[in-house]
């Protein structure tokens, strides 16, 4: 009898195989095909949400976003015609039946409103120096915006226009500056700077509501929104740093501007650090905003605080909340507010009492995106990724702790394609601390055999790797490799003190942890110990370049904007307060510039280098990445390097990133063994990879 049970059981087991439909490796196309589902914002009644999607399309290298539509039970869904033109930022006006977005005419964002009766979308701003960032007024009769503008220009379009143009076409093209941080992430200032403009949508006209040079709000690396409206529509919250030395600083503070005139008034000059993402509550009385307390340092603390208007009072929420805050939301009735933080390689969603300033989790274990609160405040709308689940909305009723999925963008490609999950992981490291390590397996894993395996270290180097859906976290284990995504000191989401463990110590603790976390792994049955690789990217990339100068452990590297020359670094860096923290000083005032600087270790480099930077990255030069090519070149170490002439330090997602992720597979082919990539990277820079 038992022996039949069991031929039963094989034979019913075979039969259900027969069945579903085996899903195949994941490719670079797949990718691609991803749709990638934005934030859910709801209307004024919360019946109804809108929300973008991008779609791509990998041959032509073009990526487009569009404008969907769904009542909030999921049901009703319709893609907006917009003359089939890429849109962002979409927000509700007055009520259900107005709706604004932008959309780039001439190569400068407009505002756009949808009339659902014609549906068509109408133009409504025509500005030259471009509207960024819209935010509407109460009464839906203004909004404001931001733009570069010339300080001496102001709201003057024929001014603004008029230098723009001779500096962009005159016969001299040069950049000069007499005070540092003269170019930014990707671009030169110009001498322009970011203001804050009010503008009337009956009169068509705008006011510049900062002049001076100075910029309001300052630049977000994470965006959000750097100033709002009163409920009442009489008073403006903004961002602007007027600190002298801009590059050294990060301080931001509020600044509360009254529309019917006055002088602007700082309410949180009193902390010397950064303040930020104003959001004035429902009823009037408060300003919520993230609060960092430690000048100079960009990597303390994120906290929730509230500002008491009529008392004039500051408050802080979230001290007990010993991780990063995200973003938040103020709950209707003004007595919570809601938060994300990120937490052990996840983004939960949590809530906190304005009153008693207690905390509690709503909903965990996921990583969320951007969120939202019904108008009756029973529902929550989101949504969130895992490694093996691209983002999608999500309701959720968290008194009956019910979640319910609202869009299915990417069910067909899920039900053929095998995503992989993460394995989550704790390996002992350095100082006796436990690293959390996401493990990702290959397709048609089998724990008999053994695979190669590469180990992905995350830059910032103060962030973490999440269980979210990105594009290297498929790429490789559809390839044939195990990936280790390991978060090791320095990472958030573990507590502050493990963060800041990595300032003035880039070479120490963060080293040990990958060492182990490598040890660990090469020693799982299912893992070839000879054939390890690892990548990384920014500080990750300076982690590849310090294993270098450190072991013989790895069979290849890949380091992508990587730190190489920590002392031409600083020299070469617009945001100066990163290094004079993390570094603990200048290269003249500090000695950690030589001691972890792998340019200082040259005799000992032996492992074959994939370098991958970007031309227009001012964060870390790619005179970094020249600089170390010409050493292991000197040195007759395998290498090559791969120079992005358009992108900064994130390459184009659409236009760059195939050659980015087919010149890993390359290179981890040849060394590690996996599958071959599925095209030339050389054919791909001679963008003939797709010809058929």
């Amino acid at each position: 009898m038992k022996h039949k049970l069991i031929s039963f059981l094989v034979i019913l087991i075979s039969f259900t195989s027969v069945l579903t439909p085996q899903k195949r490796a994941f490719r670079l196309d797949d990718h691609y095909a991803v749709k990638s589902v934005g934030s859910p914002i709801l209307s004024p009644s919360g019946k109804i949400m809108t929300f973008t999607v991008s779609e791509s399309n990998l041959a032509k290298g073009e990526s487009k976003t569009y404008l969907y539509l769904m009542n909030a039970d999921g049901s009703g869904l319709q893609k907006l015609e917009t003359g089939g033109k890429s849109v962002s930022s979409p927000f509700w006006g007055m009520n259900d039946g107005e709706l604004y977005y932008m959309r780039s005419v001439s190569g400068k964002q407009q505002l756009f409103m949808y009339l659902f009766e014609a549906k068509k979308d109408t133009q409504l701003t025509d500005v030259f120096i471009g509207v960024n960032d819209p935010v509407l007024a109460p009464d839906g009769k203004s909004f404001l915006f931001t733009a570069e503008v010339y300080p001496d220009c102001g709201d003057d379009e024929d001014c603004n226009k008029k230098n723009f143009e001779s500096a962009e076409n005159g016969p001299v093209q040069a950049y000069m500056s007499d005070k540092l941080l003269f170019r930014h992430w990707t671009s030169y200032t110009q001498g322009r700077y970011s203001h804050l403009f009010h503008y009337s949508l009956e009169s068509k006209r705008f006011t510049d509501l900062t002049p001076g040079e100075f910029n309001s709000p300052p630049f977000m690396l994470g965006g959000g929104t750097g100033f709002n409206f009163s409920p009442d529509g009489k008073t403006v919250c903004y961002m602007s740093n007027h600190d002298v030395m801009q590059a050294s600083s990060t301080n931001s503070d509020l600044w509360l501007l009254n529309l019917n005139g006055g002088t602007p008034e700082n309410i949180t000059i009193a902390n010397k650090s950064w303040d930020g993402n104003p959001v004035f509550s429902p009823d009037g009385k408060f300003i919520a905003y993230k609060t960092q307390r430690i000048p100079a340092y960009e990597s303390d603390r994120f906290r929730v605080a509230v500002y008491d208007i009529k008392n004039k009072k500051e408050k802080i929420l979230t001290e007990e909340f010993d991780n990063w805050v995200n973003d938040f939301v103020w709950s209707p009735d003004s007595k919570e507010i809601y938060f994300t933080g990120d937490v052990k390689s996840y983004a939960p969603i949590y809530k906190v009492d304005i009153a008693s300033g207690k905390i509690t989790e709503v909903k965990n274990q996921i990583s969320t995106g951007g969120f939202t609160i019904s108008p009756d405040g029973k529902k929550l709308f989101y949504t969130y990724r895992l490694m093996e689940k691209p983002a999608e909305i999500y309701s959720f009723d968290p008194a009956a702790k019910k979640e319910i999925q609202l869009t299915f963008f990417n069910k067909e490609l899920l039900e053929q394609v095998d995503f992989r999950p993460a394995e989550h992981m704790w390996v002992d490291g350095a100082n006796g601390k436990k690293v959390h390590v996401l493990l990702v397996k290959p397709h048609n894993f089998d724990p008999a055999k053994k695979y190669p395996l590469v180990i992905n270290v995350h830059g910032g180097p103060q962030s973490q790797w999440m269980d979210a859906y990105r594009g290297d976290g498929q790429m490789y284990a559809g390839f044939g490799y195990i990936t280790a995504f390991p978060n090791p000191h320095g990472s958030t989401g573990y507590g502050q003190e493990y963060t800041a463990a990595i300032s003035g110590d880039w070479g120490g603790k963060v080293y040990e942890d990958v060492m182990k976390v490598t040890d660990y792994l090469s020693a799982l049955p299912y893992v070839d110990k000879d054939r390890v690789g690892a990548m990384g990217w920014s500080y990750g990339g300076y982690m590849m370049n310090w294993l270098q100068a450190n072991t013989k452990r790895f069979k290849c590297f890949v380091s992508m904007m990587g730190l190489y020359n920590i002392t031409s670094f600083y020299g070469t860096t617009e945001e100066l307060w990163f290094p004079e923290w993390d570094v603990k000083g200048t290269p003249w005032t500090s000695d950690l510039y030589k001691k972890y600087s792998p340019s200082e270790y040259v005799k000992n480099f032996s492992t074959p280098t994939l370098i991958i930077t970007g031309e227009l990255d001012y964060r870390v030069s790619y005179t970094q990445s020249l600089e170390y090519f010409t050493a292991l070149q000197k040195l007759g170490i395998d290498s090559k390097i791969i120079v992005f002439k358009n992108d900064g330090h994130w390459p184009s997602n659409i236009k760059s990133m195939p050659l980015y992720y087919n010149s890993h597979l390359e290179w981890f082919n040849k060394y590690l063994g996996g599958e071959p990539a599925p095209y030339s990277s050389e054919m791909l820079i001679r963008n003939r990879a797709f010809e058929k």
